[in-house]
């Protein structure tokens, strides 16, 4: 199911992504890309918390994500704020693995890609 989901997202980053902008105007799939950075934050620490031995994979694919979008001034700190939610949030509440935190992972992942998915079809070029 990851497999998928980072090949959707990897398309998402190729397809989806929007030249820079003289101004910082918020693109119409905003709250779409801060809901996925925030579900790569959480992903980054549950499965760190549950012994997946990724490293930083999750947080490289936020940083690829950001690359690929260019986002300046409030959009890039709306982006970054929205990976920090995801992380901390599940840092407050999980301090080891639990049957909840490999349901949320399994949860976040699918929605990711139905993020991803939507994304693609609504805005790839």
């Amino acid at each position: 199911m990851s497999t998928r989901f980072l090949a959707i997202f990897a398309l998402i980053l190729a397809c989806a992504s929007v030249p820079a902008r003289a101004q910082d105007v918020a693109a119409p799939f905003d709250a779409d890309l801060q809901r996925l950075a925030e579900i790569l934050g959480g992903l980054h620490y549950l499965r760190g918390i549950c012994g997946s031995n990724e490293g930083n994979k999750w947080r490289s694919e936020m940083q690829a994500l950001i690359d690929a979008e260019t986002p300046s001034g409030e959009r890039r700190t709306r982006m970054i704020a929205g990976f920090n939610r995801g992380y901390n949030g599940f840092q407050q509440t999980y301090r080891s693995c639990t049957p909840a935190a490999t349901v949320a992972i399994r949860r976040y992942i699918e929605e990711g890609s139905k993020i991803s998915r939507d994304l693609t079809a609504r805005y790839a070029n």
